[in-house]
């Protein structure tokens, strides 16, 4: 996380769920993630593990070539390195998701997510994996017995196919508070999202991710939060095993690279996707 970053992410925690918090791979230290598990303890939300690749200057943003022993060497180091700071304030970890390039690389390639499953469950079977809605990631957590929540995105703009525009495209990032409520609602209620071109894509997720480092995170966090938008919904946070079948809005704050995400949960099946 960026010095910048860290008055922002209290004031995204106060209107999220949950956390997922980078762990000292592509972002963060021991001392930056002892501090956002505080907070995350102060502000009464669920903790998850963000791992991302070794890319600090791409802030694990960045593809590149892995064995399945390495992806299974990543979350495993991470995860158990988030559980030690946990564990010295009395807290746990109740989710994974990785993050980046090791999740659009794992949510296209069958191989890749099954380490990331197995890396998991090996850790800790109880621990809830969250995906790209619809992806390989969400299968192989699937057939390995984890309990999954598959994402979709309010701040990320959508090609036809229902995979994510690459960043590096104008209008990938989606910066307006109102064009993010009306997704939001749009996907919690009706599973469909509007694609850069103006057509219908059906994304049938269980969580909503808005990502912290997109400018203005706190106010996006703060308007899908208020009753106006949200009425009808009940707030959730991610526990040992998700809700029962309805629409359940979610949220949650990523702190990968100085990053969040707010979540909303709906708890629906999905076509398989690939991050773009």
């Amino acid at each position: 996380a960026e010095p910048a970053q860290w008055d922002v992410e209290p004031r995204v925690l106060a209107h999220v769920t949950s956390v997922n918090i980078a762990c000292g791979v592509h972002a963060g230290d021991p001392d930056l993630m002892r501090r956002t598990v505080q907070l995350a303890l102060t502000h009464g939300v669920a903790i998850g593990a963000h791992p991302g690749l070794r890319d600090r200057d791409g802030k694990g943003r960045r593809e590149r070539a892995l064995t399945v022993v390495e992806v299974e060497n990543l979350i495993a180091y991470q995860v158990g390195a988030l559980a030690g700071i946990c564990a010295l304030l009395g807290a746990n970890v109740t989710h994974v998701k990785p993050h980046g390039a090791l999740y659009s690389m794992a949510a296209c390639d069958r191989q890749l997510a099954d380490a990331v499953a197995h890396a998991i469950v090996a850790v800790d079977r109880r621990l809830i994996l969250v995906g790209l809605a619809g992806s390989e990631l969400i299968a192989a957590g699937k057939r390995a017995g984890l309990i999954t929540a598959e994402e979709a995105f309010v701040d990320r703009a959508y090609q036809p196919d229902g995979s994510l525009v690459p960043r590096d495209r104008p209008g990938a990032v989606i910066h307006d508070e109102a064009t993010v409520i009306t997704r939001a609602l749009s996907l919690a209620r009706d599973g469909t999202v509007t694609s850069l071109d103006g057509l219908p894509v059906s994304v049938r997720a269980d969580t909503l991710c808005l990502h912290g480092d997109t400018p203005g995170a706190d106010r996006l966090a703060r308007a899908v939060r208020t009753p106006r938008p949200t009425a009808g919904y009940r707030v959730a946070r991610l526990t040992g095993g998700m809700p029962s079948p309805r629409i359940v809005p979610f949220r949650s704050l990523d702190d990968g690279a100085g990053s969040g995400s707010l979540r909303f949960q709906t708890i629906r099946h999905a076509h398989r996707r690939c991050d773009g």
